[in-house]
């Protein structure tokens, strides 16, 4: 998998830079990706969307800024902050400036990044936006097995919290998402996970 993460960055990024900047780049990714904490905002993560974003690129408007946003969407993660993303973008337009990437574009980047946060759509001039959210949450409509992993290693990465805390957190998190009219703002991610996406969300909120 790491091999095939590093090959799909250079692909991207070695268009803008030289070997030993985009070298470089990788390794700062692949160090924050890789630190002890994260069990699930990790390299898979990036490797599960980037594998779904392979048969969704006749439908992408600007598929190398998405491919840049989903690199940098998690790049600052700590399960204690609650400014991640904001500081994930301001990561990702700093690479991008050195990367001399176009400035319109990299707003764009960042917008997308950040709208992580509250999975809510900031931009709707096409469904880029969209679909990066709907990526970052295809994993909610998975099969229960791959979901109750997922659930494990999101609790991992805030075991500092105990169960007392952590659960009515939790709840309220699932409960917002289930209120929502739907999880995916795709009809292709509709159809494929919403029905088993909330049946996910409704039998681990029993669970809690």
């Amino acid at each position: 998998m790491n091999k095939w993460l590093k090959d799909y960055w250079y692909d991207l990024a070695s268009g803008y830079a030289d070997d030993a900047i985009v070298d470089s780049f990788w390794k700062a990714i692949e160090t924050k990706y890789n630190t002890k904490k994260r069990h699930y905002h990790n390299l898979t993560h990036l490797y599960n969307m980037f594998l779904q974003l392979e048969d969704l690129k006749t439908a992408i408007e600007d598929l190398n800024s998405l491919k840049f946003a989903i690199w940098y969407h998690d790049v600052i993660y700590k399960s204690t902050k609650k400014d991640n993303e904001v500081q994930s973008a301001f990561f990702a337009e700093k690479a991008l400036k050195i990367l001399k990437y176009d400035a319109f574009k990299i707003e764009k980047v960042k917008n997308n990044i950040i709208s992580t946060k509250s999975h809510e759509l900031i931009s709707t001039e096409n469904t880029d936006n969209a679909y990066l959210l709907d990526l970052d949450l295809s994993i909610l409509g998975t099969d229960w097995n791959t979901y109750s992993q997922y659930i494990q290693n999101i609790r991992k990465e805030y075991n500092i919290y105990p169960d007392f805390l952590y659960q009515p957190g939790r709840k309220k998190v699932l409960k917002h998402f289930l209120e929502r009219d739907t999880l995916y703002f795709t009809e292709r991610f509709r159809a494929q996970f919403e029905e088993q996406a909330r049946e996910n969300l409704q039998k681990e909120i029993k669970l809690l």
